[in-house]
């Protein structure tokens, strides 16, 4: 604890002071381009991924970067999407997941959460890339298992994301769009998910094709 209040002492005095006019801005309102959903693991900074500054992302984690689909919860993430969509008018949503993530190691041994009961009820939003991983990558295991598990969580919660009616007036619209990310912890890597290829592929080789923005194609293999 005393680390992190000697951490908003600093801010205090040597970053705030800079963006004081920014800040003095956001204080009338935001008006943030992207929402950001990711994992909870401590080892994503969203803002330091992209080096945006405060006011850019509208950000939603969880365990998992997961989405339940249109009436499957009652919880926030429905609330906070539907609000960064409808209310803050938010014309891009990155699902992001990441390697090593230790939902998608739940979700594919979950003995290992049968004592954590709340945990097990919340992986069970993502029971369809359970399934999908259990019939189509019984060839992998290990590291390259949970890396497809993320890989296809990503579009599991692309699809469940589109069931959210303002998500999908607006995507009807075509002023939204949406988009798969997957970030490699141990190197910095973004991977991004190619509708014309049905693959993940590095940030850098990535060309956005916003009319296939609600296609979902997926061709065996891993990051």
């Amino acid at each position: 604890m005393q680390k992190l209040i000697q951490g908003i002492h600093r801010f205090r005095t040597e970053d705030f002071r800079p963006l004081q006019g920014l800040f003095e801005q956001l204080a009338k309102g935001q008006n943030p381009e992207t929402l950001f959903i990711t994992c909870s693991d401590s080892r994503i900074d969203p803002n330091l991924l992209t080096r945006s500054r405060p006011g850019d992302l509208f950000i939603l984690r969880n365990a998992g970067n997961i989405v339940p689909s249109h009436g499957a919860a009652s919880g926030g993430e429905a609330a906070t999407i539907e609000f960064a969509v409808a209310g803050l008018g938010v014309r891009d949503i990155i699902i992001c997941g990441h390697s090593h993530c230790g939902a998608m190691k739940g979700l594919l041994q979950p003995e290992t959460v049968a004592a954590l009961p709340a945990v097990t009820s919340w992986l069970s939003h993502a029971e369809t890339t359970r399934r999908i991983v259990r019939d189509n990558y019984g060839h992998l295991e290990g590291e390259r298992l949970v890396t497809a598990t993320v890989e296809e969580n990503v579009l599991v919660q692309l699809e469940n994301l589109r069931t959210l009616p303002a998500v999908a007036s607006r995507l009807v619209r075509g002023d939204l769009h949406l988009h798969g990310w997957v970030y490699k912890i141990e190197t910095g890597e973004v991977f991004a998910y190619d509708t014309s290829s049905g693959q993940f592929v590095p940030l850098t080789q990535y060309q956005y094709q916003p009319s296939e923005a609600a296609a979902r194609r997926r061709t065996s293999g891993a990051i």
